[in-house]
């Protein structure tokens, strides 16, 4: 049964009004289900609040427009011709090593790879590639201490334009061996955060968002899905919710109150969930928000692999202790 939820305070009227975010994201369903895309998408589809994906458009600054129109405009060439002849693959793992060299080579900040999965798509989505290759790349903590003005804006546009290229590139690099490649990069008809944790690259954190050790949740994801024979990483536990249980930094921090201290159930699964209804009017209207993840101990330049080591031992040592 559907749980009923107030309808959204929006920047604006509409005629008539969305359906909650929350039950189209099946908040409080308990059976197992795709995703439904809502908000940001590539534009293949019309979406259920894609009224508000066009005032996000209209009220952006001069600048942050800008951006992003050339990014979408770069997008043109996440797909394209392959090579004829097909590069022959004798070993998963060198392969897999030269595509992760040539990502970090061209920018990747982190690079991860998984087998395709369904959890990935949205509602109608079909499989059609083998495997995902997920690259990370951060944005500058400077100008991301400006978040919801023009500034912090620019920041997230110029790290989007920046990962939309090394995903093309990437992509480019492989259809040439004779495979066939894509890139999904901001506004993607996929969900990144699945893919990007099976590939090892991060767990979600309270505030809806991966957070990986390098740059915490101060980063963009982009992923590239290719036939290309591939050896895949495996998911990591960096201690995510040993800090997200008892750290109430998002949720405080959270201008309207959108981040919960506790895991929801959430289309069969008990996570992390951010009150959608509440969140993306702020978010449109605040030039993209990005409170949570700025505010959040993760994203704090050069602190992660030190705050995933200490709440790892801090566990082993609890456990220890429960033993006796």
């Amino acid at each position: 049964m559907k749980k009923n939820f107030p309808s959204p305070e929006l920047p604006f009227a509409y005629r008539d009004q969305p359906l909650s975010g929350n039950i189209i994201n099946g908040l409080g369903e308990t059976n197992k289900r795709a995703a439904t895309q809502i908000f940001h998408g590539s534009g293949a589809r019309e979406l259920e609040w894609s009224k508000l994906e066009l005032f996000f458009g209209l009220i952006n600054p001069f600048k942050v427009s800008w951006l992003n129109l050339v990014n979408r405009w770069m997008l043109r060439d996440a797909d394209g011709r392959i090579a004829k002849s097909k590069r022959k693959i004798t070993s998963h793992a060198d392969i897999t090593a030269e595509i992760k060299d040539l990502a970090l080579s061209f920018g990747a900040g982190s690079v991860g790879t998984s087998p395709m999965i369904k959890e990935a798509l949205y509602k109608g989505g079909e499989i059609n590639y083998a495997n995902a290759i997920v690259i990370l790349y951060p944005m500058d903590s400077d100008e991301m201490q400006h978040v919801t003005t023009a500034r912090a804006g620019t920041e997230t546009m110029r790290a989007y334009m920046e990962i939309s290229r090394t995903a093309i590139e990437l992509s480019k690099k492989i259809r040439a061996m004779g495979w066939r490649a894509r890139a999904y990069c901001e506004g993607a008809d996929l969900l990144h955060i699945p893919l990007a944790i099976n590939a090892g690259l991060g767990q979600l954190g309270k505030h809806g968002s991966l957070i990986c050790r390098e740059f915490g949740s101060s980063m963009r994801i982009a992923t590239i899905l290719t036939d290309l024979p591939l050896d895949h990483d495996k998911p990591i536990d960096i201690a995510v919710d040993d800090l997200c249980i008892g750290c109430r930094r998002c949720t405080i921090d959270c201008p309207v109150d959108a981040i919960s201290d506790e895991k929801h159930m959430v289309r069969g699964d008990d996570k992390w969930y951010v009150d959608f209804d509440k969140c993306v009017p702020y978010f449109t209207e605040a030039v993209g928000c990005g409170i949570c993840i700025e505010v959040c101990p993760w994203s704090k330049p050069d602190r992660g692999f030190s705050l995933s080591e200490k709440l790892l031992k801090k566990r082993e040592k609890n456990k220890l202790k429960e033993l006796k």
